[in-house]
């Protein structure tokens, strides 16, 4: 999760694949920013920020991201898999972009309308 999804104007991001199950997994970086990406996955993603919205998109199948721990410490991680694709959502989101920006515009359009009649509660997730 990154932190303006909660409303928070900060360059942080928190990352745990383990949805919570092992506390040690979490990862919390701030100001990360990707140094090296390499590959290409196309993989099916969904995001809080779209409810209800899965696309499938490409992202770096490996990524070196750094950023600084909660103590300041500079950390860089080496990532592959859902762990780089996540790195590279998140990242995104601090960088003022959706998962649907990298859509052709005609798919976006699509979810533009049924997010459109989910707000208007003419459809249902």
């Amino acid at each position: 999760m990154a932190a303006p999804q909660v409303n928070v104007s900060r360059r942080v991001i928190t990352v745990d694949l383990s949805v919570g199950e092992r506390p040690e997994d979490l990862l919390v970086l701030v100001n990360p920013e990707i140094l090296e990406n390499e590959g290409e996955v196309y993989t099916e993603e969904g995001c809080l920020s779209v409810p209800g919205i899965e696309e499938r998109v490409r992202r770096p199948a490996k990524v070196k991201v750094r950023g600084l721990d909660l103590e300041g410490k500079e950390k860089v991680v080496h990532a592959t898999g859902s762990l780089a694709r996540v790195f590279s959502h998140e990242i995104d989101h601090i960088n003022g972009r959706l998962f649907i920006e990298k859509l052709t515009p005609l798919k976006r359009a699509l979810i533009k309308k049924k997010l459109k009649k989910l707000l208007e509660g003419d459809e249902e997730v």
